[in-house]
């Protein structure tokens, strides 16, 4: 019966129509009276149900019989079942607009389809604690501290616990007190916590009054409900409530009815588990909470003792609570009798008999069957251990959240086993209510030592639950992360992911891939279903248990492949596998069989639980993660390219802004720790944005900054600085473009001093920098690696890589050094230096592209041949092997370049826009080369070709994306292409509307197509820029234009004549047709413009510091000869890799490979770093106005804490002095006696009273 569309642990309400619970009187029913009773007191006009002679039915007077040896009435025996008819929504006239739930069920109705019912279909969130409130009812009037206690301490800690707080729900006694209560906390409380206390009431069906405007066998949606006086005590349901179970026992205007029912609610509800889907540590604890009340509940909580529910008995608020304080603390001397000798008659049974016997009579004098209830004290005494007495007058109500915990910890110690530890549960209890605070003060204050295995259930229960404040408790006491998370509880993390989440559905994906179940799944390529489509399509207990890390490895792999390689595929044995469908095949094989890879420690744990916490967008939970874990400004780097992925594929608007703004958060967090990084050391940090992280899939700060569109992690200087240094290469930056130009066309001049390049002592420092991991005592850049500025950077450090176990050879400094190459002469290493710059062969390429434009317009313009035998020229072929080297340098660019897959190079390759580009480029040469080889299609491959020279000239656009000023530009022109399409969206619906009117109403019959398009959409669109001819669409003007209104001729394509009928509409909507588009839609467009240009212009400077990177990148990979020229760079790369077999530098470009202690230090380095970060951000929030408020009003709240202890000393003196002076009085008193009486003659008069603070003088 329970819905898979709702939630039971807490999620999204579910607003359920009258049609949804048409279910209910099927299943819930009723209980009215069969059998008349006679109430003797009532001389035959009611029965002993309570209820009226005539509103008995025929069945229930006829059975005279029966009713003849009845002496007692009985609802089991004398009532039956009938379908409910009081369900549904309920509305308090003039009270609220919210709607309470209301239910009337009988007695027996088993616990655990209410509670289904209130959980999965009303929409209450599951508790984290139950509070039944007993006693207090009827008109009783509630002592001012117990309302208080009630307001202050009950309501209060529910709050911060998520509780369900259950009392009868009607407007009397404590009833009233709680609904009141409840209301003025939801009234203060946030919109976040408004929903976290629900208010249950449980009471009798015949006693509520105005039960009649409840009925509806069909259902209440909503139910009106009218109190007549609001200020008085009744037995009217409150307001105040979220829902009612009224229990129908079939008796009228009678109490007691509802309580087996609420014993056995309360009984099923402690045997649920807590947290989201039952994932909780522990059970549901339930406390029961004794105010005043009357002795007949003895048997009631007699019977839930039994069952080990602990009680918290108010003393002092009178009645039985009173009794039962009196009996549980002045009777603890008392000899203990034996639980299982209650009835016995040993010496010391008797006693306590007797005493307790006293002791009911002083406090219920007036009360018949006395015997049995003093047995039922007895056995509450008899478990006393699961009874905790709070004197609430005395202790006030500020801590009653500890006092629910220690009470209902002291009662889970007696059911807990022995090896257990005496804080677990008090824990379990903390954490689940997320109750840090109280964690904190009572169990991690230095006094307890904590095991590991006393923290791990917790530790899963907080970060399933999402409690991060406990997870972070918990790392700081004693529990190792690297113990913990091993990767099958990893798994078992991701196991536990809400049905309806957008991660939840990608598992779900790539589970079904593995299983092999396509069909199962829906084929819809939208991940933004909603859902609860999801969540009916997929069953919790099915598919879900089977998640692995390989469906989160394919679920990383979607996110980020493009930067990265696979996830988790060391742990699973694919790290050889390249192929997709093997690796799917390995993987199926692997986790059929015993999958010992779960008892495996987590390589990285701490990037594990970020990457878990990222996926399922919780904010503070990722935060704690990412602070924990090494190399930050990758890691949050990761966080926000992974956000930013799932935000494209997330439906729910809010959920897709929360990402974003997660996103932008850890983008920031990226850019000021590398600030910080920066300011410390700049060499270092250089090293941090191109060092090759085992982490994150082999990938760097800069290759993902770029796939996370990190602009403003880009725009900071000390990424500006790196590429500047990699793009100049061994040249100074400040070199002027003229002499580089002249330098290229002269290479000659490289060797003057036309262009300045690093010195070398520079050089030689950096040499000396590289990386040594036995240099002891170096605190310099050498212990973090080397940065890759130039060709001669990579060459010395594939030197030291080749190197790095050859001899040392000591150098003046003492510090050994590895082995170098022999330096190169001045003529080639001066060469080298140009040529292999970056900038040179940017500009290189540039110059050549500019030359191959012009040879293209001069073959199209001047050298176009006819197709074979008599073309085409020479120059043409010179043109085809200049585009065919360019084929060959994309191609190289795509395959043979970095270390990913092939499929993972082709997609990086496909999403960039400039290789679309190239791709249309190449496409188009190559239709028109082969068409304009053939007769038949010679002009229409001259078309292409013509088309394709727009092509590779917009091309260049891309080279000028390097220029300070004009990359943005490009941006901007870019952004402004969106714009003019949604602008000819509005255009085109009004050319269509005038085009057609205009020449319908001008030419009565045209078919000839041609004529048709130039006027329906030529002419109009050439209106718009004043081209309109007045003389044919005007026919007052004279048009010199031969014309027939023969339909032969006009069919034969003779101009037809213009129709003047209505020519003055013709006129009236050409003004309407320029008034819309010329100043109507153009404005507009320019409005669109403009809010590009400035919102791009505001951030231009970042603009193009982003855009910058890829063309860089593109640069530095490329060889120095640009094309044609290219292919003798090509055969060179061939010949060196295919035959000679030496291994490239260049591919791995801008990664640095540091392993052992370089890596560490680096590491170590950047942690510092973060950490002083952390620290300054800290204090620059403790310093805000905000926490010092917070820090005040603790201590504020602390100095009236203190104040309060004073005043109950005060007390305490006060009545001791009263004490004294009532001695005195009385010794005074005795003195006198004796000094007036005769008997006794004492041999010295009384003392006399010396003064208690004799003065300084006397001294």
């Amino acid at each position: 019966m329970r819905d898979t569309g709702g939630e039971g642990g807490g999620g999204d309400k579910i607003v359920k129509s009258e049609k949804d619970q048409s279910w209910i009187p099927k299943i819930i029913k009723k209980r009215v009276c069969t059998t008349f009773v006679e109430d003797s007191f009532s001389n035959g006009a009611l029965c002993q149900c309570g209820g009226a002679r005539d509103a008995h039915a025929s069945v229930a007077l006829g059975d005279y019989f029966s009713t003849a040896i009845v002496n007692h009435w009985d609802t089991a025996q004398h009532s039956s079942e009938y379908p409910t008819d009081a369900f549904g929504e309920l509305q308090f006239a003039g009270a609220s607009k919210r709607h309470s739930y209301f239910l009337r069920l009988s007695w027996d109705t088993p616990p655990s389809m209410v509670y289904t019912l209130m959980t999965a279909h009303w929409g209450l969130s599951a508790p984290n604690l139950v509070v039944s409130v007993v006693g207090g009812e009827g008109r009783t009037k509630v002592k001012t501290w117990v309302r208080e206690v009630l307001r202050q301490g009950l309501v209060k800690a529910s709050q911060s616990t998520g509780a369900w707080i259950l009392t009868a729900g009607l407007r009397e006694g404590v009833g009233r007190c709680v609904g009141e209560a409840v209301r003025d906390h939801a009234t203060a409380a946030s919109s976040v916590s408004l929903n976290k206390v629900v208010a249950l009431g449980i009471a009798p069906w015949g006693l509520v009054h105005n039960r009649q405007q409840l009925i509806n066998p069909q259902g209440s949606f909503p139910a009106k409900y009218y109190v007549q006086n609001t200020t008085r005590d009744s037995c009217c349901l409150d307001n105040n409530y979220q829902a009612f179970l009224l229990v129908d026992d079939g008796s009228v205007g009678r109490r007691g009815g509802e309580t087996g029912f609420r014993a056995k609610l309360e009984d099923y509800i402690s045997h649920q588990r807590t947290g989201i889907w039952g994932s909780g540590s522990i059970d549901i604890p339930v406390l029961c909470m004794l105010v005043s009340g009357e002795a007949n509940i003895l048997e009631r909580m007699d019977l839930s003792l039994k069952n080990s529910m602990p009680w918290l008995v108010l003393a002092g608020s009178g009645g039985l609570a009173d009794f039962l304080s009196d009996v549980l603390e002045n009777l603890s001397s008392a000899p203990v009798v034996q639980s299982s000798e209650v009835d016995g008659e040993a010496g010391p049974s008797v006693d306590l008999k007797d005493r307790v016997a006293e002791r009911f009579k002083k406090y219920f004098p007036s009360e018949a069957e006395s015997d049995k209830l003093i047995e039922r004290a007895l056995s509450i005494y008899h478990n006393r251990d699961f009874i905790t007495i709070y004197h609430g007058e005395q202790e006030g109500p500020n801590d009653f959240d500890t006092v629910l915990l220690k009470a209902l910890v002291g009662a889970s110690k007696h059911r807990a086993s022995v090896d257990a530890s005496p804080h677990n549960e008090e824990l379990k209890l903390a954490v689940t209510w997320n109750r840090v605070d109280i964690a904190k003060s009572e169990l991690f204050n230095g006094d307890i030592h904590w095991r590991y295995e006393d923290l791990e259930d917790s530790m899963t229960d907080a970060l399933v639950n999402d409690k991060p404040q406990f997870v972070r408790l918990f790392t700081e006491n004693g529990l190792n992360i690297l113990d913990y998370l091993t990767y099958g509880r990893l798994e078992t993390l991701y196991r536990s992911v809400p049905e309806g989440t957008l991660l939840f559905q990608l598992l779900q994906r790539r589970l079904v891939e593995r299983l092999g179940t396509a069909a199962a799944m829906p084929t819809s390529t939208s991940v933004s279903e909603s859902p609860s489509k999801v969540g009916a399509e997929n069953v919790q207990s099915g598919p879900v248990a089977e998640i692995s890390l390989f469906e989160v490895s394919g679920v990383l792999e979607l996110l980020m492949g493009d930067v990265c390689q696979p996830f988790y595929y060391n742990a699973l044995g694919l790290e050889q596998i390249t192929s997709k469908r093997r690796a799917l095949r390995r993987a199926s094989k692997l986790l059929r069989g015993d999958c010992l890879y779960r008892e495996k420690r987590c390589l990285f744990p701490w990037a594990s639980l970020f990457v878990w916490a990222i996926l399922q967008n919780r904010s503070e939970m990722a935060t704690f993660f990412w602070e924990m874990s090494g190399e930050t400004v990758l890691s949050a780097l990761s966080g926000c390219k992974m956000l930013r992925e799932l935000s494209k594929l997330e439906g729910e608007t809010e959920t897709k802004l929360s990402m974003k703004e997660l996103a932008q958060r850890f983008e920031n967090l990226a850019h000021d720790v590398f600030s910080s990084c920066y300011r410390s050391d700049e060499s270092r940090s250089f090293t941090l944005l191109i060092r090759k992280s085992p982490v994150w899939g082999g990938t760097t700060c800069l290759q993902m900054g770029m796939g996370a569109d990190a602009r403003l992690f880009f725009s900071h200087d000390g990424v500006q600085s790196l590429l500047s240094q990699i793009w100049w290469g061994d040249m100074k930056r400040n070199t002027e473009v003229w002499k580089l130009i002249l330098t290229f066309f002269c290479p000659l001049l490289c060797y003057t001093n036309l262009i300045s390049f690093r010195k070398q002592e520079d050089q030689q420092l950096e040499e000396e920098g590289k990386p040594n991991e036995d240099g002891p005592g170096r605190d310099n850049d050498s212990l973090y690696g080397t940065t890759i500025f130039s060709f001669s950077d990579i060459k010395h450090i594939e030197a030291d890589a080749q190197g790095s176990h050859s001899p040392r050879s000591a150098t003046i400094k003492g510090i050994p050094q590895p082995r170098r190459p022999p330096k190169r002469p001045f003529i080639v290493s001066r060469w080298r230096q140009f040529w292999f710059a970056p900038v040179t062969s940017f500009l290189g390429n540039v110059l050549m592209y500019f030359l191959f434009l012009l040879l293209f317009a001069y073959v199209l313009l001047v050298d176009f041949k006819p197709p074979p035998p008599s073309g085409p020229a020479i120059t043409e072929y010179v043109l085809y092997f200049w585009v065919f080297t360019i084929v060959c340098e994309e191609i190289r660019e795509t395959f043979f370049l970095g270390t990913m897959t092939w499929r993972q190079r082709l997609r990086v390759y496909i999403q960039d826009v400039w290789n679309k580009c190239d791709i249309t480029a190449i496409t188009l040469f190559v239709i028109g080369l082969i068409c304009r080889m053939f007769k038949w299609s010679y002009e229409f491959g001259r078309d292409v070709l013509c088309v394709d020279y727009m092509v590779f000239t917009l091309r260049l656009i891309h080279i000028f994306a390097i220029h300070k000023q004009l990359g943005p530009k490009i941006i901007i022109v870019g952004k402004m292409v969106k714009d003019v399409f949604f602008f000819l969206f509005f255009l085109g619906v009004w050319l269509m509307a005038y085009g057609v009117a205009n020449q319908a109403l001008l030419y009565s019959y045209d078919p000839r197509p041609d004529r048709i398009f130039r006027r329906v959409f030529y002419r109009p669109y050439l209106h718009i820029f004043g081209q309109i001819p007045v003389e044919e669409m005007d026919v007052g003007k004279s048009w010199d234009m031969p014309c027939t209104n023969n339909v032969t001729l006009i069919d034969e394509g003779e101009e037809p004549c213009r129709v003047t009928y209505s020519n003055w509409l013709v006129v009236i909507l050409l003004v309407v047709y320029l008034l819309v588009t010329n100043i109507l839609l153009i404005n507009l467009l320019i409005a669109m413009f403009s809010h590009t240009f400035s919102q791009v212009q505001t951030n231009s400077d970042i603009y193009w510091k982003f855009q910058r990177y890829n063309l860089i990148v593109q640069y530095h990979s490329r060889p120095s000869l640009a094309p044609p020229f290219i292919i003798l760079s090509h055969i060179n790369l061939f010949i060196k890799r295919n035959i000679r077999k030496v291994p490239s530098v260049k591919i791995h470009h801008f990664v640095l490979q540091l392993k052992g202690k370089a890596a560490n230090r680096l590491m170590t380095w950047e942690t510092i770093q973060k950490e002083d970060f952390l620290t300054a951000q800290s204090k620059i929030q403790k310093n805000r106005d905000s926490e010092r408020l917070k820090r005040m009003s603790v201590k504020v709240d602390s100095m009236l804490k203190h104040l309060t202890e004073s005043r109950d000393f005060d007390h305490r003196l006060r009545a001791l002095e009263n004490e004294m002076e009532y001695c005195s009085n009385a010794l005074s008193w005795i003195v006198d006696t004796l000094a007036q009486g005769s008997t006794f003659k004492p041999s010295r008069p009384p003392p006399t009273l010396r003064d208690a603070f004799p003065s300084s003088s006397s001294t």
